[in-house]
């Protein structure tokens, strides 16, 4: 009978490390590397396959949990058998969570407080009226409690971006050449608009001064009184000369005036006003 080669005799270099098991598949890999066959020195811890039917979210959710499966009124909660499901889940938990327990504990001790506070007689204030249930506060928390749990279960029951729902999205191919939009004739004339409202901020205004002389001009006026007897006060003002001008020639008018070398004188009121030389007597 022929020897048989051994069994990674006839493999290539490159495949000597491999498994020799290449039709199973393989139950899991560590750091890499397929298992096909479960260790036998493999540790599971005894908490690794525990199941809880129930999982609470704190003392509050269970006592509502037991108040609520039984239908008892939370407004008058039998404290005795409420107590006593309480203990029996607490001592539950004491075994594998102490941590975990001592919060539920908290709890257990105010249940008993109440129960042994309704077994007393009840003692009127010092005005007279009825003492407060020792469960008021109780039912007081467990009721908000149950108000905010509702509201968080509401909103976790709106449609959630990532969870519920995914933004859609479109690519849309565009053509390489870009089409511009035509442009109309209004478009041109409030963009030719646009270029004048602006050419008209920026705009430089040169301002020049002008030498005008007060003497000058009261001289002036003298000259067109010679030999009149009288002048219109508007003919003594030439608008065409300017503004600057016609101001100077004014002031000259009550320059002249103030040294009585002329006299402006009116007929009546709105008649005509007219400017003579004064009179000057013969010496």
């Amino acid at each position: 009978m022929p020897e048989l080669p051994e069994p990674n005799a006839a493999l290539p270099e490159a495949m000597q490390g491999m498994p020799t098991v290449l039709d199973t598949v393989a139950l899991a890999r560590l750091y890499g590397e397929p298992l096909f066959k479960m260790p036998q020195d493999l540790y599971i811890p005894p908490d690794a396959l525990e199941v809880f039917l129930e999982a609470f979210e704190g003392p509050l959710d269970l006592l509502l949990y037991l108040i609520r499966k039984q239908n008892f009124n939370i407004l008058d909660i039998p404290m005795a058998g409420v107590t006593k499901q309480y203990l029996s889940y607490v001592d539950e938990i004491r075994n594998r969570n102490l941590e975990l327990a001592a919060e539920y504990l908290l709890m257990a001790a105010m249940l008993i407080e109440i129960k042994s506070r309704m077994l007393l007689p009840p003692k009127k204030t010092e005005d007279g009226k009825e003492p407060e249930d020792p469960r008021a506060e109780l039912v007081r928390r467990l009721l908000e409690y149950e108000q905010m749990k509702l509201a968080a279960h509401k909103i976790d029951s709106i449609p959630t971006f990532g969870r519920d729902y995914l933004r859609a999205q479109v690519v849309i191919e565009q053509s390489l050449v870009p089409r511009f939009p035509d442009v109309n004739v209004v478009d041109l004339q409030d963009a030719w608009r646009d270029i004048l409202r602006r050419a008209k901020l920026i705009q430089h205004h040169k301002i020049s001064r002008e030498e005008l002389s007060v003497r000058e001009h009261m001289s002036m006026v003298l000259k067109r009184l010679q030999g009149r007897k009288f002048v219109e006060f508007e003919e003594l003002f030439d608008p065409s000369h300017g503004t600057q001008v016609l101001v100077v020639t004014f002031i000259a008018l009550l320059e002249l005036g103030k040294e009585t070398l002329i006299e402006i004188t009116q007929a009546e009121a709105y008649a005509p006003i007219y400017v003579r030389l004064a009179y000057t007597p013969a010496s």
